[in-house]
């Protein structure tokens, strides 16, 4: 950048329920208790104009935890160590800013490495301890009437479809609703408690010591744009030698992990694996109502030889991933039953690539009274886990794009100019080449 990009924060406090609310302690779910899950998920959300938009979406937001009241409370510990909501109506923390240029002159944060997110980002007052509080949120407007919102949203509470449930209330309310649409449901206890299985608090130093050290695999981010007409060249010649459909995930989701194996040059007898994340909403016994939104997700996993992935075409990488897809019921009646190892305990090792798709939970169609988003961008900013994000690019920067959009984290420096080839599908056999629109 040839200029000081700079943010002016005008108020920040707490947003409480517009009205009293339940005071109480909820339980929370086996999954919800996950160790992994005791993190924020970061994410940008750009929108190209609105009026004021600091202060409806303030307003807004008030009026909707007022139906999701735990949102607004804080993580407490049983006696026993598991996690659960106290419903305190204590808030979650906003603040309003201005950017000192337009959406434009940033890409519209298109690029991952811009040096705009710790400015766009929510940082409450000295004295508040973020990790107490469940969501942050901070709406920055810029100069040409557009405006982010910088999110932080505890995983423990919500998985991705229902932190978009949220937010789709809130839009509702900024655009005059008096209820949402969605009744949000809490129902946690509908979530399989499986024998053997204890997910209680890590927050205590004798409980952290028993840990193994985390991995840091110092990885570089890259967002790539995959035109959609390239795959779906792929899923006709997929069609005509199966005879069968695919989808855009399983494609992408194919050539990245076979495209990323080449890359990284492991030895061809080491295990490589895929892992993705399934909702498993229909699989639960009590069938759960539309409204909810916790976390009810299950990790699919794909496993092999690193020589015999790299040996075989995507169609053959697609077959893989369709056959974990179908052993899912079956899979998580294991984990129910408390059989075999935890599947929801990561493999933190450079040769497993995570692979999420956020273009389907629903972000995208939150409208605080201005229109969808341009944008949403998930901040990945790790170097513990190698992980692919699967999305869409920008919708009206300049014109819409026709394409799919991956922000990776999953490969070293060194490794990066030839997952780039790979991808580009020029240096091998038996595969498919996808031409990137644009490799930011």
């Amino acid at each position: 950048m040839s200029f000081s990009f700079s943010v002016i924060k005008s108020s920040q406090s707490m947003v409480k329920p517009a009205k009293p609310t339940p005071q109480t302690t909820l339980n929370l779910s086996a999954i919800d208790k996950l160790p992994g899950l005791r993190c924020k998920v970061k994410t940008y959300h750009v929108f190209s104009s609105g009026h004021e938009p600091g202060k409806v979406i303030r307003e807004a937001l008030s009026k909707a935890l007022v139906h999701y009241y735990p949102l607004a409370g804080r993580l407490t510990e049983s006696s026993q160590g598991d996690l659960q909501i106290a419903c305190t109506g204590d808030g979650i923390w906003f603040a309003e800013a201005s950017a000192n240029c337009s959406l434009e002159l940033v890409n519209h944060l298109s690029h991952p490495l811009v040096p705009t997110h710790d400015q766009l980002l929510p940082d409450p007052r000295p004295g508040l301890d973020p990790t107490d509080i469940l969501v942050l949120m901070q709406v920055t407007e810029f100069t040409c009437g557009g405006f982010v919102i910088g999110l932080e949203f505890c995983h423990s509470i919500c998985d991705g479809l229902g932190a978009a449930q949220f937010l789709n209330s809130v839009g509702e309310f900024a655009r005059g609703l008096t209820a949402p649409t969605v009744t949000p449901v809490w129902l946690r206890e509908a979530i399989p408690k499986p024998p053997k299985r204890s997910y209680t608090s890590t927050t205590s130093p004798a409980r952290d010591q028993a840990h193994p050290p985390m991995p840091s695999y110092k990885l570089e981010q890259l967002t790539i744009d995959i035109s959609m007409d390239q795959i779906g060249m792929f899923k006709n010649q997929y069609y005509k030698l199966t005879g069968e459909r695919c989808s855009v995930f399983e494609v992408l989701a194919a050539k990245v992990w076979k495209c990323r194996t080449r890359a990284i040059d492991l030895e061809s007898d080491e295990e490589v694996k895929l892992v993705f994340f399934a909702n498993v909403r229909g699989l639960v016994d009590s069938e759960l109502p539309a409204g909810f939104y916790g976390n009810c997700f299950f990790p699919v996993s794909v496993t092999a030889m690193s020589g015999v992935l790299i040996g075989v075409s995507e169609v053959e990488v697609v077959n893989m991933i369709k056959e974990a897809k179908k052993k899912l019921p079956e899979e998580f009646g294991k984990w129910v039953a408390g059989e075999g190892e935890d599947p929801y305990v990561p493999t933190l090792s450079y040769s497993t690539l995570f692979v999420s798709e956020w273009s389907r939970l629903g972000f995208g169609k939150v409208d605080y009274g201005w229109g969808t988003p341009v944008q949403v961008v998930p901040l990945t900013y790790s170097d513990i886990i190698p992980v692919c994000i699967l999305g869409s690019p920008p919708a009206k920067t300049p014109a819409p794009v026709t394409a799919a959009r991956l922000i990776t984290q999953c490969v070293e420096v060194m490794h990066v100019a030839s997952f780039r080839d790979h991808l580009n599908g020029t240096s091998y056999e038996n595969g498919i080449g996808f031409d990137l629109n644009s490799l930011i």
